[in-house]
């Protein structure tokens, strides 16, 4: 039994399943804890595949995961939520039974598109891959599904954490690759904390629905 596969294997999985875990939560701060908890099981599997590898340079995606998404990013939107007074309590689109049977569709398209065209790669590289489409894809879901403005900011996270999987998941991705996701999903995240102050400071609400209520009204 090859450990180092079974190990990543079983992070990869792990990053997924924290997938299904977002889509059922229903507060916001329940919300926060579990993206914390897949940011530190992705930056596990970084820091595993850069050992598995001897790729040194995943090294510093692990801990730019760890210190920016199970860190920094959580504790400010923790802030962001107390500050401007956030109802902590997230009113799906979309009911979590029918949430999570597309979920689970979703990630049975995954395996379908990806492993037929994967057929000259390493079995690990296949289903991290794989693994990686399901996780943007839930993600995806998750901003279409919730109302609150918050959770599809983690909902968009998540996606960059697919994306963060698939790359750290194939031998020989270049540091430069990481480091512009990275980069992309800070400069994001700033963009979203303007956006979510101003739209609480304009319509004293952060639900969606709401929102495009009032600009019906408007209209």
């Amino acid at each position: 039994m090859d450990f180092g596969y079974d190990a990543a294997h079983l992070l990869g999985t792990l990053v997924l399943l924290t997938s299904f875990a977002l889509l059922y939560q229903r507060r916001l701060f329940a919300l926060l804890n579990v993206f914390t908890v897949q940011a530190l099981a992705l930056s596990a599997a970084a820091a595993w595949q850069g050992y598995a590898h001897d790729e040194p340079h995943l090294y510093i995606t692990a801990l730019l995961t760890l210190t920016l998404k199970a860190v920094a990013i959580p504790v400010a939107l923790h802030r962001i939520i107390r500050r401007l007074n956030i109802h902590r309590t997230v009113e799906p689109a979309l009911g979590i039974g029918l949430t999570m049977l597309a979920g689970v569709s979703l990630v049975t398209l995954s395996i379908l598109l990806v492993l037929p065209v994967t057929e000259n790669a390493t079995a690990l590289t296949r289903e991290d891959l794989a693994l990686s489409l399901s996780v943007v894809l839930l993600g995806l879901l998750m901003m279409i599904a919730r109302r609150n403005a918050v959770s599809q900011v983690v909902g968009f996270m998540s996606i960059e954490n697919g994306l963060i999987l698939a790359a750290v998941g194939v031998a020989g991705m270049p540091l430069v690759v990481e480091m512009s996701i990275a980069f992309s999903v800070m400069v994001a995240f700033i963009i979203f904390g303007i956006f979510l102050f101003q739209i609480r400071e304009r319509f004293d609400t952060l639900d969606m629905r709401r929102i495009e209520r009032f600009r019906g009204e408007s209209d």
